[in-house]
């Protein structure tokens, strides 16, 4: 194997390692949007049942200033967690651009590598076309 192909083939090993911890980052920024997602639905979701409706009016004045104490707190929650979904995206966004640059890198390489296999097939070929002619072994009817 030529100096340049172990170049390139170690080249390649770097960049499929690398497509891999960044598609591996890639995930854990998707898991991250999903389960701020489901915090901030949730968070709705308690604002939803902390709400006073009409035939659950409280009759103590004091539970109905807490109820709107945690409903208030709630709200604040759930801006907090709109803005952690935004930057959970941004972050997802950021690893798909790195996915997306790892791969074409990879596949740079791998053109690379698929251009110096050709090329050393043509070098072969041109090879065999320069050689001289051979002259046919003599046959001879069998004995």
């Amino acid at each position: 194997m030529p100096a340049d192909a172990k170049k390139l083939a170690r080249i390649l090993r770097v960049r499929t390692l690398q497509l891999g911890l960044t598609q591996a980052d890639e995930a854990r920024a998707a898991d991250r949007v999903a389960s701020e997602l489901a915090l901030r639905d949730r968070i709705a979701r308690l604002a939803d049942e902390v709400a006073p409706t009409p035939s659950s009016l409280p009759a103590d004045s004091l539970s109905f200033a807490a109820a709107a104490h945690y409903r208030e707190r709630l709200h604040q929650s759930a801006h907090a967690a709109q803005a952690r979904v935004a930057a959970a995206h941004d972050g997802l966004a950021v690893a798909q651009g790195a996915t997306r640059d790892a791969r074409r890198d990879q596949s740079a390489v791998e053109k690379l590598i698929a251009r110096a296999d050709h090329a050393a097939a043509l070098k072969a070929i041109r090879a065999l076309e320069a050689l001289p002619p051979g002259r046919p072994a003599k046959r001879h009817d069998p004995c």
